[in-house]
């Protein structure tokens, strides 16, 4: 019990601080996690991100469940979800049921450029443990300049390929042994996961004509299902969903999806908005159905893949894949986490200002956060 409330506490903080999208929460994580709390190391940090990358679903919120469920069992995994999930939930339904976002502009604009610092200090400090030679350097700008090319939602799973293909071609070095990385779950109980992803997908179309609810979560767990990339991914398949057949109107929808962008938490919780439409048990359905495919399906390949990384070649492979992923960071640090927030040399300096707070003065990202957004309420972040 002590553990969960710790997982609890730590993740209802990065909830309620996390701004700037699915890969800005990959570093605020890996400074609470790695830097602060020491959980675990950073390769261990990048094999799981990569691993989630492979997976549909939101990436972030994958990697926050499994953390919980590696610190303190299935009650952390649950305690690391409803933390880091709650605050935007509530903001969102609070949004859906007739609130609004005036008046913190200035706030949220100083949250974005705090996001910029925290992304690039988790790109240093991944590129210092994971790009440690010449191959996997390369293999990082690599990663950058390919996603320069490429579109789509299926452009960093194929970057995270090539990398890994890379790095087994190359017999990167990985030293001795596993890693650290261990994250409990019994095959049976990955089996049963499988099966009522596969439950979901088939069982839920077949209902959804007896009940609005069922019909609603019918959607949300296809859509969760099928995205990759994060969670801007999922915009096209909510609005093929609930846009196309009338549902929700067009202008609800994006107004409910830019308050998605201007909050913490996980970009996810816009299904809570479209659910909280319809009222609070709506809102309460479509949550759980968005996120529950992603987490069933790394529920259902954790075992198998803690068994298949002890081979040699899959060691060396996830180096390159590791490489990769700091190249990802690396790519969403300008686009979108500088781009959406920086428009100015003011601004930019401010997110110099933070990221020198936290790279050399070592404040914890609590402070600088909560300074940035004094600064922001009173005006000087815009």
């Amino acid at each position: 019990m002590l553990r969960s409330a710790e997982v609890f506490g730590a993740f209802l903080r990065l909830g309620l601080t996390s701004f700037g999208g699915p890969v800005a929460h990959i570093g605020y994580f890996r400074a609470e996690f790695v830097t602060r709390r020491e959980w675990l190391t950073d390769a261990d940090y990048a094999e799981l991100v990569a691993l989630c990358q492979f997976l549909p679903g939101p990436a972030s919120s994958q990697v926050g469940f499994a953390l919980g469920l590696m610190r303190a069992g299935w009650l952390g995994a649950v305690a690391a979800f409803v933390g880091f999930t709650l605050p935007s939930a509530i903001i969102m339904l609070a949004v859906a049921l007739g609130a609004g976002l005036a008046g913190l502009t200035g706030v949220i604009a100083a949250l974005k450029l705090v996001a910029v610092a925290v992304v690039a200090q988790a790109v240093l400090g991944m590129a210092r443990t994971l790009c440690p030679d010449g191959p996997r350097a390369t293999i990082a700008v690599g990663a950058v300049l390919a996603l320069g090319l490429l579109a789509g939602p299926w452009a960093m799973v194929a970057v995270i390929v090539a990398g890994a293909l890379i790095g087994a071609v190359l017999r990167l070095d990985t030293g001795t042994g596993q890693g650290g990385l261990h994250i409990p779950v019994a095959r049976p109980v990955a089996f049963a996961a499988l099966a009522l992803f596969a439950l979901g997908l088939i069982g839920l179309p077949l209902l959804a004509d007896h009940n609005a609810g069922i019909a609603l979560a019918d959607s949300m767990f296809r859509a969760g299902a099928l995205v990759f990339g994060g969670g801007h991914v999922v915009l096209p398949l909510l609005q093929a969903e609930l846009v196309a057949p009338g549902l929700v109107s067009d202008g609800d929808f994006l107004a409910g999806y830019a308050a998605a962008q201007a909050i913490p938490g996980p970009l996810f919780t816009f299904a809570t908005y479209l659910g909280g439409l319809g009222g609070l048990t709506g809102a309460c359905i479509a949550t759980l159905a968005i996120f529950a495919p992603g987490f069933l399906l790394l529920v259902g390949v954790l075992p198998f893949w803690q068994a298949l990384r002890g081979v040699q070649a899959v060691r060396a492979g996830m180096a390159g894949a590791n490489a990769a992923v700091v190249g990802i960071l690396g790519a969403a640090l300008y686009d979108p986490v500088f781009t959406s927030a920086v428009g100015s040399l003011w601004q930019f300096g401010f997110a110099l200002a933070c990221f020198v707070a936290l790279q050399v003065w070592r404040l914890p990202v609590w402070a600088v956060v909560l300074a940035a957004g004094l600064a922001g309420a009173a005006g000087l972040a815009m």
